[in-house]
C-alpha cells in the first residue's frame, strides 16, 4: 500500500489473509497469555472462571482445564479479528501504520489495554454475573493486584498479536 493514500486516510479493502492473520496472531498470543495464566497468574482464573462464562459449572474442586483452554484460545482469534477491524479503521492506520513492526508494536500495546479495560474490568463481571457464577467479581473489576496481572496478561496477548499481524504480510 503507498504512503500517499494511507496519509490521505484511504485504506484499501481488507482482504481474507487480513483476517487470517488477526485470527493466528489472536491464536498466538492467546497461547502466551494461558501460559502466563497457567503458571504465574493465581488460579483459578483459566481453569474454573473461564470455563464458567460459558456455562460450564466448574470448581476448584472440579476444574476443567481443557474447557478453559479451548474457550480462552476462542476469545484470543475473536479479538484478533477485533484488532485487525481496529487498526485497519483509515483514522487508525493513518495514525500509525499497523502493517510495520513499530506500528504493530505500538498497536498491540494498545489493544492490550484495551482489552484489560472492556473484558476483565467492565464485561467479565457481568457475564460472569448473569451466568450465576457464585464467584464473580464485583463490578467494575479493578483490584490491585489482580488489575495489573490482567493487564500484564493482555500485553502477552496483544504485542504478539500486532507484530504477527504486522510481520506476515502479502
Amino acid at each position: 500500500m503507498n504512503q500517499t493514500a494511507v496519509a490521505q486516510g484511504v485504506r484499501t479493502r481488507i482482504g481474507p489473509w487480513d483476517w487470517v492473520r488477526g485470527a493466528f496472531g489472536g491464536f498466538v498470543g492467546s497461547v502466551a497469555f494461558g501460559l502466563f495464566m497457567a503458571f504465574i497468574m493465581p488460579p483459578p482464573m483459566l481453569d474454573v472462571v473461564i470455563p464458567n462464562l460459558y456455562g460450564i459449572e466448574a470448581t476448584p474442586d472440579n476444574p476443567a482445564p481443557l474447557a478453559g483452554w479451548a474457550f480462552h484460545q476462542f476469545q484470543g482469534v475473536m479479538l484478533g479479528l477485533g484488532y485487525v477491524a481496529y487498526v485497519e479503521y483509515p483514522a487508525v492506520a493513518a495514525w500509525l501504520e499497523p502493517r510495520t513492526l513499530k506500528g504493530g508494536l505500538g498497536h498491540g500495546l494498545i489493544w492490550g489495554v484495551v482489552t484489560t479495560a472492556v473484558f476483565p474490568v467492565l464485561v467479565m463481571p457481568l457475564w460472569l454475573q448473569a451466568a450465576g457464577f457464585p464467584g464473580a467479581p464485583a463490578f467494575p473489576n479493578i483490584g490491585f493486584p489482580a488489575t495489573l496481572m490482567g493487564l500484564i496478561g493482555h500485553f502477552l496477548y496483544a504485542v504478539p498479536l500486532g507484530v504477527l499481524y504486522a510481520l506476515y504480510r502479502d
